[in-house]
């Protein structure tokens, strides 16, 4: 990773009108391009506030939520080779759920945050299926920065509220992305694989539940 990566958490924002829980996932035919899921856990806002410090921030978490933040990983590059994005390659998918789990229910899967992080820390399994078969596998105590340290530089000078849903980014190889070119490394020969009409994707975590989407096509 570039140095960046260890001095602040980085985001973007997406968009909210297309998130959705468990069911199909409606693409138009440019997305079917190295269609790729994401397991990741989401937390959402409780309280208002702006400029938060990371040693107060689990306070503002209302609980955890499993979130598969879809992408067009071919849409999502193009536009990122302009420094722009991710736009389109983002915007037409975000699935979310089944539940959302409250800070109490974690409490017995709390762990020490890494060394030099501060925050609330849980040891929970992640994986990923598709079509049944397990092709990601992870733990949420692996995540580099915590959600108290996101927090902190999300709300740096702008506000955010209850109900705002903020995504941990992938687990390690949790994408078809990171796979592909973990195993292209290892095998030239490597055949990418990606997700197509039809898949089932089940994403589950230890205490939040499983989370499951099929791909079809956009019908108007």
């Amino acid at each position: 990773m570039i140095a960046e990566f260890d001095e602040f958490p980085v985001f973007y924002f997406s968009n909210h009108q297309a998130i959705q829980g468990s069911g199909p996932v409606k693409c138009m035919p440019l997305h079917l391009d190295q269609l790729d899921f994401e397991l990741e856990i989401a937390i959402v806002i409780n309280k208002a506030g702006i400029n938060i410090p990371a040693s107060k921030a689990d306070d503002y978490i209302a609980g955890y939520m499993i979130m598969n933040d879809f992408s067009a990983r071919k849409l999502q590059m193009e536009e990122m080779k302009l420094s722009l994005g991710p736009a389109k390659g983002k915007d037409f998918a975000t699935a979310t759920g089944p539940w959302l789990v409250t800070k109490d229910e974690l409490e017995p899967y709390k762990i020490q945050p890494p060394n030099g992080h501060i925050g609330d820390c849980y040891n929970l399994d992640m994986s990923c299926k598709v079509n049944g078969i397990e092709v990601s596998a992870g733990n949420f105590s692996t995540m580099h920065w915590t959600f108290a340290e996101i927090i902190e530089r999300v709300s740096y000078g702008a506000q955010i509220f209850p109900g705002d849903v903020i995504g941990s980014g992938t687990v390690g190889t949790g994408c078809f992305l990171e796979l592909n070119g973990t195993s292209r490394i290892e095998n030239p020969n490597h055949r990418d694989q990606w997700l197509n009409l039809g898949d089932e994707i089940e994403l589950e975590i230890t205490a939040l539940g499983k989370l499951s989407n099929s791909i079809q096509l956009y019908q108007s």
